[in-house]
């Protein structure tokens, strides 16, 4: 039989019990006999202390309601007590029959009587990682088989639970609940609940065990930042962080910058300082564990001053392919953005090197004439039924050296108004 038992006041108990006859005696055991089962209570010896006697199958009344379920001619001394509410502690078994009548003195059963009962226990059956199938395992002891507890779960996702009655190996009973689900990183830490609810008489009797689930994932929820995050000034320092959620936590976080269309790796480590250049560009991070890795959103480095280039004018006038592509080359020439440094520009007042070519000349360009004067081109063209418009580029020289170009007051450019510019 078991070493110990659990019971609630006022429930039954189950003692599974078997035994066997010591070989010298097994002559003595006739199995065809009536056999009487006898429980004692604390104290082993059976003669001149009747009173230690709780349970005798040959009599009608006894101190414990009580019956021995198990065949005792097969060797099987299973008992079943009712309504228990005292506690004895220990318990020995005698048989009496004839010739044949003995107690084990050295093996007994404790049975603990308690008005509450003892907690479920939660098992989990495979690792408890993301997007891998795992079972939960609830069970709590059936004392009384005839009323067994019923488990309930309490869990943050949808389950269909299978509930059995189980036998363990020191043949005492049990319920086991089994709830197989596939969990995600947003069941991370979150509680689940198995709770037993026995019934005693009229009246339940509950217990829970409440676990806190441990579920292992890859990076989630990966976002960069930058401090500060208004626009600054090139040369000053910001500084870029990266944040993450994974269980195990990330081991590794690395950064990229795109600039020009290309993606670089740039640095490693949950942050990353660096000055600002007038590159400015887009960064990212990647946080990695031993599960995988995610990625951040894209984050602006923003220069302060720094605007995108604008076109000088936009006209809406018709022109044809050829025309459109000189009109811009003219805008390319005569007015280059704001800020963009020119290699091979000369300095003021310096002389051009030999064998170097002529330098670039800037020019004002005045597209408000649109017609300051008709020439023979533009007679011609306008005799042919074609439609043009001119704008006028005045030239002013940079320095007294500088040689002219050409001796020309003015450079004019024609632009069909058959395609938009």
């Amino acid at each position: 039989m078991p070493d110990r038992l659990d019971v609630l006041t006022g429930s039954c108990v189950q003692i599974p019990c078997s035994f066997d006859i010591p070989g010298q005696h097994k002559d003595t055991f006739n199995s065809t006999t009536l056999t009487s089962g006898v429980w004692i209570k604390e104290n082993p010896y059976f003669g001149g202390l009747p009173d230690n006697v709780i349970f005798n199958s040959s009599e009608t009344v006894n101190r414990y309601q009580g019956k021995i379920t198990g065949n005792m001619s097969q060797k099987n001394c299973t008992t079943v007590f009712f309504n228990v509410t005292t506690n004895y502690n220990r318990y020995f078994f005698r048989i009496e029959s004839q010739p044949f009548r003995a107690t084990d003195t050295g093996k007994s059963v404790e049975i603990v009587v308690s008005d509450l009962p003892s907690s479920p226990i939660i098992t989990v059956s495979g690792e408890m990682k993301e997007g891998t199938h795992v079972s939960l395992n609830c069970s709590a002891v059936a004392p009384c088989p005839d009323h067994p507890p019923e488990l309930t779960w309490t869990l943050p996702t949808q389950f269909t639970p299978e509930n059995q009655l189980q036998e363990n190996p020191d043949q005492t009973k049990s319920v086991l609940s089994t709830v197989t689900f596939t969990p995600s990183y947003l069941h991370y830490e979150k509680n689940i609940t198995c709770t037993a609810v026995y019934p005693v008489g009229a009246s339940n009797k509950t217990a829970e065990h409440t676990m806190m689930l441990n579920v292992s994932f890859s990076p989630k929820d990966t976002s960069a930042s930058i401090s500060p995050a208004d626009p600054v000034l090139v040369g000053s320092c910001v500084n870029l962080t990266c944040s993450s959620t994974a269980n195990p936590p990330v081991t590794n976080f690395t950064w990229f910058q795109i600039s020009g269309g290309k993606t670089t790796r740039v640095a490693s480590g949950l942050s990353y300082s660096l000055n600002v250049t007038v590159d400015g560009g887009l960064y990212f991070c990647e946080a990695r564990n031993s599960h995988g890795c995610g990625k951040s959103k894209e984050v602006q480095l923003a220069i302060k001053g720094q605007k995108e280039p604008k076109t000088s004018m936009v006209l809406e006038v018709a022109a044809g392919t050829l025309a459109a592509f000189l009109l811009i080359s003219l805008i390319s020439l005569f007015n280059s953005p704001v800020g963009t440094v020119c290699a091979n520009q000369a300095t003021a007042g310096e002389e051009p090197a030999e064998n170097q070519s002529e330098e670039i000349q800037y020019g004002d360009i005045d597209f408000s004439k649109l017609r300051p004067k008709e020439t023979p081109a533009a007679a011609q063209d306008r005799v042919q039924g074609q439609e043009s418009e001119y704008a006028e580029v005045n030239v002013t020289r940079r320095g007294a050296q500088e040689p002219p170009l050409n001796n020309l007051d003015g450079l004019y450019a024609r632009v069909d108004k058959r395609g938009a510019c």
